[in-house]
């Protein structure tokens, strides 16, 4: 008899279905895998075998043929080590057909017959969910990230026994109850131990708000990365979608990043990261530090130390919210959601027009150092900060305690109520953000005044400004002024809130 059993394949950051089919017959004892497994497919003959062993379980004689379908679909990993197992137990009738019905296995298979847990444990059970799939047998390891998918009775399985005396109903596995996932609370205002930096500060905080992407130039010693590093402290919490797709893209990249992600992601690679470990792929492509920035901070300090193909890499996404990653056998898409935050210093020794130190660059370095960001990236960036060096005399300034009491009191809020309305203006658009506004959508739910349209338009000719570049602006116009408007009423945006996004544009 041929038995079929309910699994799948990752593919990219989602999952598509596999049904594994096991058919024994009287030949000589062996196994045979087809349906275009990798390397680490083909193996689990031999981990399988010593499972059933150690697990007291009997392994037919007979030839077992597994096929994984649909077969022309590659597939990689271990994840169907108990899929597989549980196929050969029902075709050599040692579990019943009844006990298999609207039931889905994964897990990694260990000599001893213990069960690991295995990558993408949330792409597997979302696509369980959308095929109507009841019941999961899966490792003990993957249950905290399975639980974020709801809908679904949870069995989670220390070894193959455990799940072979269930489906005998020898012993009962009891399905997982999952506890609420607690929000991490919030954090320290790290602006508070910044003083100065009054401007930067506020760039931030727009940035925070409407989820804008701020590039900070200025000399070494300003303060450019710890301003960076600061707005993590002023995010605000995910949301329970958030927080799911965020752990799905972790589960994805690691199996021992088997964690629920509750905070906001901060990834902060060096410069010297290889493209591939930005842009993400592989032999058995997983997503790379942008992916990873979803839904949290992409920071890239001295930017311009970059490699060029490095940098236009970040055009796509900077654009369409999403990663794509192309090979000769298709390409796979994640999604690429994040606040980018670059910073630079004006020359490649850092003190070109600094009153304090000499620059020893050369004209020619310095422009081509200033360069190294292209005119489309720079589009794609919606404030442009410089940042000075602070007088040293401010540092022990008694008047900072009040600076700080200010800044602990009503930064973080304006920014949740700001992001507050925002959800609520766009809800029927199903967007969260200002940055994610296209012009149409601007259009119908931000009335300009014909006044601001006229200031914005002569703005617009006499700096020269792309189509991309207006509609950035109103962007972070629509940003300041929700920062602006009192809980219950929000402001319209004024000449001052244009006049102020447009101070933010990089100089042409």
């Amino acid at each position: 008899m041929i038995a079929k059993v309910t699994s799948s394949a990752l593919h990219g950051f989602n999952a598509a279905p596999v049904e594994v089919e096991c058919d024994l017959t009287n030949s000589l004892p062996g196994v045979t895998i087809v349906g275009l497994g990798d390397k680490a497919i083909t193996e689990s003959a031999e981990r399988i075998r010593s499972a059933f062993r150690s697990s007291g379980l009997t392994f037919p004689r007979k030839r077992v043929i597994i096929n994984l379908a649909p077969a022309d679909l590659k597939k990689d990993g271990v994840s169907f080590d108990l899929p597989i197992a549980i196929a050969v137990l029902r075709a050599s009738e040692q579990i019943s057909e009844p006990s298999l019905n609207n039931t889905y296995f994964i897990g990694e298979l260990a000599l001893n017959g213990s069960l690991r847990p295995v990558k993408g444990i949330v792409s597997h059970l979302q696509l369980a969910k959308s095929l109507g799939v009841k019941k999961v047998f899966l490792p003990v390891g993957n249950l905290e990230q399975a639980s974020l998918v709801t809908g679904l009775d949870l069995f989670g399985a220390s070894n193959l026994k455990e799940i072979y005396r269930h489906l005998t109903e020898v012993l009962e596995i009891m399905p997982f109850k999952a506890a609420s996932v607690k929000t991490p609370e919030p954090e320290t205002n790290l602006f508070e131990a910044i003083i100065g930096q009054e401007t930067a500060k506020r760039a931030l905080e727009i940035a925070a708000a409407g989820h804008h992407n701020v590039l900070l130039t200025g000399p070494p010693g300003a303060g450019k990365t710890v301003l960076a590093r600061a707005i993590s402290s002023v995010l605000p919490p995910m949301s329970e979608d958030e927080i799911t797709e965020v752990t799905q893209l972790y589960s994805l990249h690691s199996k021992d990043q088997n964690k629920v992600i509750t905070k906001r992601p901060f990834r902060s690679p060096h410069h010297s990261s290889s493209l591939m470990s930005l842009v993400g792929g592989g032999a058995n492509p997983t997503p790379g530090e942008i992916g990873l920035a979803h839904h949290g901070v992409l920071f890239l300090d001295e930017i311009a130390e970059f490699s060029r193909q490095a940098l236009e890499s970040l055009r796509q996404p900077l654009e369409d919210k999403v990663i794509t990653i192309s090979r000769a056998s298709g390409s796979l898409t994640y999604p690429a959601n994040f606040v980018l935050i670059a910073t630079q210093n004006p020359c490649p020794c850092g003190y070109f027009g600094s009153k304090n130190r000499e620059c020893t660059c050369s004209q020619n370095a310095v422009l081509n150092y200033q360069q190294k960001l292209s005119g489309p990236l720079m589009d794609r960036i919606d404030m442009v900060v410089p940042v000075s060096r602070i007088d040293t005399r401010k540092l022990l300034d008694p008047d900072v305690i009040k600076h700080k009491k200010y800044v602990k009191n009503t930064m973080f809020v304006r920014i949740l109520n700001a992001r507050m309305f925002q959800a609520n203006r766009y809800d029927v658009l199903n967007l969260t953000t200002n940055s994610q506004l296209s012009l149409s959508q601007l259009q119908k739910t931000t009335p300009v005044s014909n006044e601001v349209k006229d200031y914005l338009n002569q703005a617009s000719e006499k700096l020269q400004m792309s189509a991309r570049s207006y509609i950035k602006t109103l962007r972070v116009a629509r940003t300041i002024a929700d920062l602006e408007s009192s809980k219950h009423s929000q402001k319209d945006i004024t000449i001052s809130h244009v006049s102020e996004a447009l101070q933010y544009r990089p100089r042409s």
